[in-house]
């Protein structure tokens, strides 16, 4: 019988590609998620009965420890950035991890995958980095020989970051970041899945990797390139932190306030982060040690936001006849 897979959070962002790739290399996959209703997508993965949706609650532990059970290895796609509720900080990125790596260790497990974030610091002003550091040394706890993946900011079709941020160019002619001088190291979300199924695989050493792509950009820098993508101008005004901290503390309220009717687009937390680059450190160990060449930025980004240009899908031909016109 071919080996099982328990991945925590896959049909999210991360975990999909993970388990697209488990499907792709003959282990039966079982994506752990809250409502696997929303997750049927992830079925076509493999062949029939392969791929598997279960349900899943990560603050409690016979909800792990079902899903765990059988399984050969676990990985833990599972993170959050909500500061508040049952599934804030806490509850998922230390307490949820810990609850996995413990569990997993009980159940016998061979290896565990767990996907961390760049920056996770114990002493951050950060919650965020503070508890996904937390959720770290959890891991490592329960389960010594664990494989931690620590991506930048990772993009791909389905991302939050520059689909959100093209998507705010629709609403005039000016183009708001915070910490607009902070650098990133965007990463494919391929690449990531990559890291992460040989970890699975017994490919990767236990350890902390570090996963940035080829380019540092700083987040003015990647806002432009998006804007050569997408074929529009807008200016890019930098909002100082000061004045985004008192803007987050406004939008949380309202969030509150409106039971979550809605959402911050920004809030103190996420402020505090972006004051602090997203890089991998000179020290670090990354794709070189995996033997993985990231994938380049500009490579992705035109094939999933060409749908925010003016003329969509058919910018080109609308240009081509625009030079025709003119003589250009």
């Amino acid at each position: 019988m071919s080996k099982l897979v328990t991945i925590f959070g896959g049909s999210g962002f991360v975990g999909r590609y993970i388990a697209l790739r488990m499907a792709q290399a003959g282990w039966r996959v079982r994506v752990a998620v809250r409502n696997p209703h929303e997750a049927i997508f992830v079925k076509p993965y493999g062949v029939v009965g392969q791929v598997a949706p279960v349900a899943c609650n990560i603050r409690d532990d016979d909800s792990v420890r079902a899903v765990t059970r059988g399984a050969d290895a676990v990985v833990n796609c599972v993170g959050t950035f909500d500061r508040k509720g049952r599934n804030n900080f806490y509850a998922v990125q230390h307490e949820g991890a810990a609850r996995i790596a413990r569990i997993a260790a009980e159940e016998g497990v061979d290896r565990l995958v767990h996907i961390s974030a760049i920056g996770a610091d114990p002493d951050s002003e950060s919650i965020y980095a503070q508890t996904k550091a937390k959720g770290e040394a959890a891991i490592r706890d329960h389960f010594p020989h664990a494989v931690i993946l620590r991506p930048s900011v990772i993009f791909g079709p389905e991302d939050a970051f520059f689909n959100r941020f093209a998507a705010m160019t629709r609403w005039g002619p000016i183009l708001p970041v915070v910490g607009g001088d902070t650098k990133f190291q965007p990463v494919y979300v391929d690449d990531v899945a990559h890291a992460a199924a040989m970890g699975v695989l017994g490919e990767a050493a236990p350890g902390i990797y570090e996963l940035g792509g080829p380019d540092v950009n700083t987040f003015r820098e990647l806002m432009q390139q998006m804007l050569q993508v997408i074929r529009r101008r807008r200016a890019i005004v930098n909002i100082p932190f000061w004045m985004a901290s008192i803007l987050g503390w406004f939008m949380e309220l309202a969030q509150t306030v409106t039971l979550g009717l809605f959402p911050a687009q920004i809030t103190r937390d996420q402020v505090q982060s972006l004051k602090v680059d997203n890089v991998v450190a000179a020290d670090a160990q990354g794709f070189e040690a995996l033997g993985i060449e990231p994938m380049l930025l500009e490579a992705v980004l035109p094939d999933y936001l060409w749908r925010f240009r003016a003329a969509g899908q058919y910018s080109d031909i609308h240009e081509s006849a625009e030079n025709l016109r003119t003589g250009g």
